[in-house]
């Protein structure tokens, strides 16, 4: 009987925490086994002061509690816990860490927005099959884009804004008023403008990753009446698609949002905020479609556990 190893990849995001529990067989092929997600919004309240509030920091440890009674019912011997965006920019940091190791004994690694944007490329570029693209990585509160040629990552990098920061800075929570949404457009240009590297990437596919990106895919699917909404991986929508989805979104208020179908409840608040910064980068590049991954981050960090513990080497 060939071995079989449990491998466990804690996501803390700023907006969800995520669980996947896969398999390894002992040729270094794997499966995912288990996925669960809970919408505990971390960065929620961070503020200017980029503190975590101790109500979303208890609502994280609590989901991750709920998280550890799953995986050690697998018999889960290695579990790697990375967080992201709220957690690398918090000012208080080093109390969220000390509290989740003392209450679930482990030790999170706080990816750099570099790291975050070089996880999503191994994902995205070993199971999607495009050669050139530029992926676009939507979170709660950062986003990341890399410029991939000929299969290779030739650019990353991470800007400081993501659904939940947007959406509480710009007032895009319930009815959006145009001064807010244009100021919003406005400062995700500058921060654009500043990233010189993209004026290569123009006319390339866009590859989404994250919630808000994942949402735009199942409220299409559901309108198109496929079988499978949440099945986005390879998924392609043209710009037309995604700039009617987004008049959509900006023409009612949260309530509204809400009857959406394909768009998750507890989402409906975030999403003008969180599509917002993927409806400016496909002006600036002038992107004629997007396709939807939906391996990213977590895939990459498993392929690169994969390869060092079962190949012998490196992915850098």
């Amino acid at each position: 009987m060939a071995e079989m190893e449990n491998l466990v990849i804690l996501d803390i995001g700023s907006n969800s925490v995520r669980m996947a529990i896969n398999q390894i067989a002992d040729d270094g092929s794997y499966r995912e086994i288990k996925r669960v997600k809970s919408d505990s919004r971390l960065s929620e309240g961070m503020g200017k002061a980029k503190i975590l509030q101790p109500p979303a920091m208890e609502r994280t440890i609590k989901s991750l509690a709920d998280f550890k009674r799953i995986y050690v019912k697998y018999g889960a011997k290695q579990v790697i816990g990375i967080a992201t965006a709220a957690v690398r920019q918090a000012k208080n940091q080093a109390e969220f860490l000390q509290e989740v190791k003392e209450r679930i004994g482990i030790q999170l690694e706080v990816l750099s927005g570099t790291q975050e944007a070089y996880y999503d490329y191994l994902g995205v570029i070993n199971r999607l099959g495009v050669k050139n693209c530029l992926i676009l990585d939507i979170g709660g509160a950062s986003c990341e884009l890399v410029r991939v040629s000929h299969g290779e990552s030739k650019n990353l990098t991470s800007i400081p804004i993501g659904a939940v920061n947007l959406t509480e800075h710009y007032h895009l929570d319930d009815t959006i008023s145009g001064a807010n949404l244009f100021n919003a457009q406005f400062s995700i240009r500058k921060l654009y403008a500043k990233i010189k590297w993209l004026s290569r990437s123009y006319h390339q596919p866009l590859v989404l990753l994250g919630g808000a990106n994942r949402t735009l895919a199942r409220i299409n699917r559901k309108r198109q009446h496929m079988m499978r909404i949440d099945a986005i991986h390879g998924y392609h929508l043209t710009y037309e698609q995604v700039n009617r989805t987004y008049l959509n979104l900006l023409r009612g208020n949260v309530n509204q949002r809400r009857q959406i179908q394909g768009l998750e409840t507890d989402r409906a608040d975030i999403i003008v905020g969180g599509l917002l910064p993927l409806i400016v980068l496909m002006d600036k590049v002038d992107a004629k479609k997007v396709l939807f991954s939906e391996s990213g981050v977590r895939e990459g960090i498993i392929t690169e556990y994969v390869d060092k513990k079962y190949h012998g080497q490196a992915t850098n």
